[in-house]
């Protein structure tokens, strides 16, 4: 059975990175209505690690959800996009895995770039989204924990790959945090 995209893109008018998985997985697996919903899924982990040094920083009171409110808030104030990949896709065997997806329909990254007049950035979580946007900007894929360049419409950009969040990746929260503190660290705030 075909499926569009659940979430509408998150994209904050300061948007200086646009982080872009696969899709989301099925709602089934889901602790709230927004980007990374597995509650297994270490992306926000990550993200606590690097800014706060917690990795349980934007977990909620009941250890089984996020706290969404305060970490779209963040991610506003960071200037942090979030879309993925694929907009409409087929799940083969019922799962999130890459390689159970047949893709449909990809996101035209091109027009969600034009949107984000700041964003000079991009990070890929995972080899399928890596694959899909260096093909839409015609870029050799980076190795994981490296960027490619190339520029779109007279600004430059890199595209950053990264390891994918997914527990099933075989990396601790920790080693990728390292990976994505680089990432957060080289990309150029408002007024750099």
């Amino acid at each position: 059975m075909e499926e569009l995209h659940p979430f509408e893109p998150f994209l904050p008018e300061n948007a200086r990175l646009l982080m872009l998985g696969t899709f989301p997985p099925a709602e089934k697996r889901w602790s709230m209505r927004f980007y990374y919903p597995n509650f297994t899924n270490d992306m926000w982990r990550i993200v606590g690690l690097i800014f706060f040094g917690d990795k349980l920083h934007f977990v909620a009171a009941d250890g089984k959800h996020y706290r969404l409110e305060e970490l779209k808030k963040f991610l506003t104030e960071q200037g942090i996009a979030l879309y993925d990949t694929c907009t409409r896709i087929v799940r083969t065997k019922g799962t999130a895995s890459d390689k159970d997806l047949q893709v449909v329909e990809q996101t035209n990254l091109h027009a969600m770039l034009r949107q984000l007049p700041r964003c000079t950035t991009i990070v890929t979580a995972g080899q399928l989204a890596t694959t899909l946007c260096c093909q839409q900007f015609l870029v050799a894929e980076p190795r994981v924990g490296e960027c490619s360049s190339t520029s779109f419409e007279e600004r430059q950009l890199r595209i950053w790959r990264m390891p994918s969040s997914s527990r099933a990746y075989p990396m601790s929260v920790e080693k990728k945090a390292e990976y994505y503190q680089r990432v957060f660290l080289e990309s150029p705030k408002d007024g750099e």
